[in-house]
């Protein structure tokens, strides 16, 4: 089963390009033009055991808004790509993060009906030059576009940089884990409707 994808979208505000390969071994090569954001998806990439190659080139002279969300669109999307109808995996995942003083838990259920709780807040207005602002805006972005319906919270944590990383390192994890290929499932989509 392939389950790898490259997918790109341009806009007016953005452009940006995806590879993407759910059995990879968490490789990563990202290059967004926000520093703090390419740290948090190595991150990402290397926890999820997923390879992803990104480039995303974006109106930074306005703000980070756009290539923040967009990247966040289009990692999704080539999320939701890869898993081919969601047919064969686990579904649910879960984990527990913690980074010195903060712990984040996330748990996702890959369900195709897509919907962000989060419950996440930080001490500062910018990690580096990213607004955290616009984590929420990237996680949202991408449930939406992946179809995935994820719970995100820190449980406790004062640190700005743990708060956010600990939060992507958690996705990360819940995702590893849901997209499993699970032998009982037969290949086909986990639910009782027969598709997802």
């Amino acid at each position: 089963m392939n389950r790898s994808v490259n997918l790109s979208r341009d806009t007016k505000e953005t452009r940006i390009s995806v590879a993407l390969d759910l059995d990879g071994v968490g490789k990563a090569d990202i290059a967004t033009g926000v520093g703090f954001l390419d740290h948090m998806l190595d991150s990402f990439a290397r926890h999820a055991g997923f390879d992803l190659r990104l480039r995303a080139e974006g109106d930074l002279h306005i703000d980070m808004h756009h290539t923040v969300e967009d990247t966040g669109i289009v990692l999704g999307q080539a999320f939701r790509r890869a898993l081919n109808g969601f047919a064969g995996i686990r579904r649910f995942g879960a984990a527990y993060i913690p980074m010195d003083e903060t712990l984040t838990r996330c748990v996702v259920d890959l369900s195709n009906r897509p919907y962000l709780i989060w419950k996440v807040e930080f001490s500062r207005p910018k990690v580096g030059e990213m607004d955290t602002e616009l984590f929420k805006e990237f996680h949202h972005a991408f449930a939406m576009n992946a179809g995935a319906c994820v719970h995100l919270e820190t449980l406790y944590g004062d640190n700005s940089h743990h708060i956010a990383e600990s939060g992507f390192k958690a996705l990360a994890r819940s995702l590893r884990e849901a997209v499993e290929i699970d032998p009982k499932t037969q290949g086909l989509a986990p639910s009782t409707k027969g598709v997802l």
